[in-house]
């Protein structure tokens, strides 16, 4: 069979973090939907208040068990990859069993006070983080988001989650600008801490199903960006419920193609496969 990118997910959440339905529920529209391979990537805990509901707790034995079985129940079907989302602030590390993980930053960690902020929640809370931690300076903000990124990119994820997450609540460009000098040069900076030869940048539509963008992370520019660097993408609907499993692919599809791609990768059990686009 011909692999194409609507054959894979594997950037999904479920109730075991702050997805809408089961495992079992995902996985049975997944295979629905006619995707051959099918991947968990459960938020791993953070410290973060905010975070509560939102992350597993640090046992992960029923997430992996399940997992299992339903790998069990699919067999012939669909292929079940277990992985995990992790995030630069988590307190857990990714799991030995894990088949895949997933590098992200959500949060900006205040060390002077011990304060979380979450950077896709509240404008409040970015707000606050703001004056916090950067004495009302937006784009030094934006800064020490991206400097988390690199932090991350540099720990060399299979990966790298939605790498302008920062953008979630600038829809209108009433936080920031987004052409500006220093968030280019920010953004830039992050993505090239990131090993082409190891990591793949993930084209997310996970905010459009959720009705917080219309288009999908990342930016043009920084997809252009990592073509020029050799790398490779993989498309992902950063899915929370069962009927965005597959969300906005071809909008994906059709951002990376005009970016210069003309494959994409698609995770199997047996590792990354390309598919042409």
């Amino acid at each position: 069979m011909k692999l194409t990118p609507y054959h894979g997910s594997v950037h999904t959440h479920s109730t075991f973090c702050d997805g809408k339905h089961t495992m079992a529920e995902m996985a049975a529209a997944a295979c629905k939907a006619g995707v051959k391979h099918y991947g968990f990537s459960g938020h791993i805990h953070t410290p973060a208040p905010s975070d509560v509901g939102v992350c597993m707790g640090t046992d992960l034995s029923a997430y992996r068990a399940e997992a299992e079985r339903l790998r069990s129940e699919y067999a012939g079907r669909m292929e079940i990859l277990l992985g995990i989302e992790w995030d630069l602030c988590s307190d857990v590390p990714v799991p030995d069993w894990a088949e895949y993980w997933i590098g992200s930053v959500h949060n900006l960690f205040d060390i002077a006070t011990g304060e979380y902020y979450t950077v896709d929640w509240k404008p409040e809370m970015l707000l606050a983080c703001r004056d916090a931690m950067f004495g009302g300076d937006m784009l030094a903000l934006v800064e020490g988001y991206f400097a988390a990124v690199a932090e991350a990119a540099a720990k060399k994820p299979d990966i790298l989650g939605h790498i302008d997450l920062i953008t979630k609540l600038n829809g209108d460009g009433g936080l920031f600008d987004e052409t500006d000098a220093r968030y280019r040069a920010a953004a830039l900076r992050a993505l090239h801490a990131a090993d082409p030869a190891a990591t793949l940048l993930e084209i997310n539509t996970g905010a459009m199903s959720r009705g917080s963008r219309t288009m999908p992370y990342p930016a043009p520019f920084l997809l252009e960006e990592w073509r020029r660097m050799g790398g490779q993408v993989v498309i992902t609907a950063d899915t929370h419920s069962a009927e965005t499993i597959l969300y906005a692919y071809d909008q994906a599809i059709e951002l990376a193609k005009a970016a210069g791609y003309r494959e994409s990768m698609l995770l199997t059990g047996g590792g990354w496969v390309s598919c042409p686009l």
